[in-house]
């Protein structure tokens, strides 16, 4: 593989690139060892693979480095992708990996005396605003959006306002927070996505990863 054809695949950072490990290995992919060591700092990493290299970045970053082409292929959840719904992302395989949801959270008082069908506008916390804006649009309820990037349960208790759209996978952030979900937008999982320009330009070599990844999916 010629150097302008080396490929980088962007991974996030956290909890996802846990579950994406043993994948990425029985794909054939063994990053150098500093990728593993919780102390190093760098944030691109060679692998066993001559041509192939990995950079680890935060989750909502892995789709932008993949639609601007400086990465070739990437892991990100879906959540990630409707947000931006980027046109230059392909993302041909469900990882099967990252499992949560998106979900409408309000606090538990409220929702004994709340009536969603109700809803003409609503003021929400949410990392999502083009998500939710979308979801609550289709129901012809207009939805002001706060953009919050984390500790999104604060935004009720602190008067901010009184409900969030935010990632879900156990409820017990919410719970412990005294607030209970509501609604349900959708469910989320990590997928294999590609940039669709270098697709075309290197069929073989992407595609080649698409059919391993698809393959290690299969085999659960």
């Amino acid at each position: 593989m010629s150097a302008e054809n080396n490929l980088v695949l962007a991974v996030p950072k956290g909890r996802i690139l846990d579950q994406l490990r043993p994948l990425m290995d029985k794909a054939g992919i063994h990053p150098e060892p500093a990728f593993d060591d919780p102390k190093a700092r760098q944030l691109q990493f060679g692998t066993n693979v001559p041509g192939l290299s990995i950079v680890r970045v935060r989750s909502f970053d892995v789709a932008t480095f993949v639609a601007f082409g400086a990465a070739h292929m990437g892991v990100a959840g879906n959540d990630v992708l409707m947000e931006f719904d980027y046109p230059e992302i392909y993302a041909p395989v469900d990882l099967n990996i990252g499992h949560c949801r998106i979900s409408v959270a309000e606090p538990t008082a409220l929702s004994q005396e709340d009536d969603p069908r109700q809803w003409s506008h609503v003021r929400v916390a949410t990392k999502y605003p083009e998500v939710t804006r979308k979801h609550f649009a289709a129901r012809g309820v207009q939805a002001e959006c706060i953009k919050l990037n984390g500790a999104m349960e604060l935004a009720p208790k602190m008067g901010l306002c009184r409900r969030i759209v935010d990632l879900v996978s156990t409820g017990t952030t919410l719970k412990e927070n005294g607030l209970v979900e509501i609604e349900e937008i959708a469910q989320i999982t990590s997928r294999l996505i590609v940039n669709r320009t270098a697709l075309k330009t290197q069929p073989d070599e992407i595609g080649g990863w698409i059919e391993k990844f698809q393959e290690v999916v299969n085999a659960g």
